[in-house]
């Protein structure tokens, strides 16, 4: 398994739980990727909420990562920043495309398809077990200020410097 924190600045942790991922897995077919062909898969964020962050904490920044996507890059699959400090809870579905359910002044950059939405997992059938990484990101600062067309990748570069502490909240996925 590739490691996605590998060469980021080591930093606390805080909790991050889900009703929507349990033991490693997500409990329902429908927070996979229907858009990239699997079957019964919606695109449906899974609800999640994280606890014990530090108290100096502005903003939060939220993303999920495939490393193991045959790329070379691995596969941003969502990232949403500037989620306000006293925010602890996404919803399901609050990467949807019309950000109804995301809080007010938080911004859903495009993932790796593009789409300023959250694409559920779709690992290509028979490549094997794929982990994937939702990351809560605490940050020093309320905004990062970069064009809302950015990539995950550059929403990472200018969070370096500002992280706080991090709650990662892992699952595998494999289609055979």
């Amino acid at each position: 398994m590739n490691d996605p924190f590998l060469g980021l600045e080591d930093v606390p942790s805080f909790k991050v739980v889900s009703n929507d991922i349990s033991d490693g897995a997500l409990s329902d077919v429908k927070f996979m990727s229907g858009d990239f062909g699997i079957e019964g898969g919606q695109d449906i964020s899974p609800q999640f909420s994280w606890s014990g962050a530090p108290s100096e904490t502005k903003s939060f920044v939220v993303t999920l990562y495939d490393p193991d996507a045959p790329t070379g890059s691995g596969f941003w699959h969502w990232a949403v920043a500037n989620i306000p400090a006293e925010i602890s809870e996404l919803p399901q579905d609050a990467g949807n495309s019309d950000n109804s359910k995301l809080p007010a002044g938080a911004v859903q950059f495009p993932n790796d398809a593009r789409a300023k939405k959250y694409i559920g997992a779709a690992p290509p059938k028979g490549h094997g077990v794929h982990h994937y990484f939702l990351t809560v990101w605490a940050l020093d600062i309320e905004k990062v200020n970069i064009s809302e067309e950015s990539t995950p990748a550059f929403l990472g570069f200018n969070m370096f410097g500002h992280v706080l502490a991090k709650g990662v909240l892992n699952f595998e996925v494999e289609v055979k």
